[in-house]
């Protein structure tokens, strides 16, 4: 599948801002079963980008610098992507949970996809008595991780409700968990809490998923927007899977990867600092649409 992706990004000012410097990671990382074919960032009415010496996650950060007092800020990324990734089918080989926590607890890889990397709380995904015990009913130790995965998942989406006044960007998850409400981020999140819980790997990816479903399917939750989902390593064998929880899903041919972090703050889409007086909106819109051959 090819996808022709436009994000955009658009800041007012209530007052000129006299100066910004903001971190962009809109540019889609390279992963398995994706591949970029073409990228072009702009802003207008201008700044300078260029490419930030630290990076944290796995992902493409620019710097942007505005020196000139501006009332407003528009940032565009525009990407085509083809997308080839196979559906994830549970099977009677493969890893238990114990085996995967085990495998993950002796790595001695310390690269940024390392599983390592990705077994403890981080800042914004604490551990949580509840979480844990919640998603432990799925998780048990013997039990195969592809199978467990989509039945953690498939359960959040089941008894959770999608709503996007019930929480903010800094909710963290033991409010979502416990009023049953919230948005991808939030099921994200609690699955992640849940599985690093239970010893296992899991990250956090944010990126998008296709505007269009196919003829006949429903259109899924969180298109027309940034989107996340969770993805847990399963072995050097399989790798890292990505399962759904607002869709209770696989990641495969409708979702494109931008970055891959341990927590949203680390991989959020635009950050930095904006100095001025006056209040600030932003508006964000996102199209992903295939490219017909």
């Amino acid at each position: 599948m090819r996808y022709a992706i436009r994000h955009v990004t658009r800041f007012e000012y209530a007052d000129a801002a006299g100066f910004a410097r903001c971190n962009l990671r809109l540019k889609p990382i390279l992963w398995s079963g994706q591949t970029l074919d073409d990228y072009h960032l702009s802003v207008e009415p201008g700044g300078e980008i260029a490419p930030a010496r630290a990076q944290a996650g796995l992902a493409n950060v620019m710097r942007l610098v505005v020196e000139k007092p501006e009332r407003e800020l528009t940032i565009e990324s525009r990407a085509r992507m083809t997308v080839d990734r196979p559906l994830p089918m549970p099977a009677a080989d493969d890893p238990t949970l114990a085996e995967i926590a085990a495998w993950a607890r002796d790595s001695r890889d310390v690269g940024p996809a390392s599983p390592a990397s990705y077994l403890f709380p981080s800042p914004h995904i604490p551990l949580d008595r509840n979480i844990g015990a919640w998603c432990a009913e799925e998780l048990d130790p013997d039990r195969g991780a592809l199978e467990a995965a989509i039945a953690l998942a498939q359960r959040i989406q089941r008894e959770f409700a999608f709503d996007t006044t019930a929480t903010l960007v800094d909710t963290p998850p033991h409010v979502a968990f416990a009023q049953r409400g919230g948005v991808c981020q939030d099921f994200a999140q609690i699955m992640i809490s849940g599985l690093r819980a239970a010893g296992l790997p899991a990250a956090y990816a944010s990126g998008y998923l296709r505007t269009l479903p196919p003829p006949g399917a429903p259109r899924l939750v969180g298109a027309d927007a940034t989107h996340a989902w969770v993805l847990l390593w399963c072995g050097d064998r399989l790798g890292w899977i990505g399962v759904d929880p607002t869709n209770g899903i696989w990641m495969a041919n409708d979702h494109v990867i931008v970055a891959v972090g341990r927590d949203y703050p680390e991989i959020a889409p635009i950050d930095g600092v904006v100095l001025g007086s006056g209040a600030q909106t932003m508006s964000v819109s996102v199209d992903v649409a295939p490219i017909e051959d």
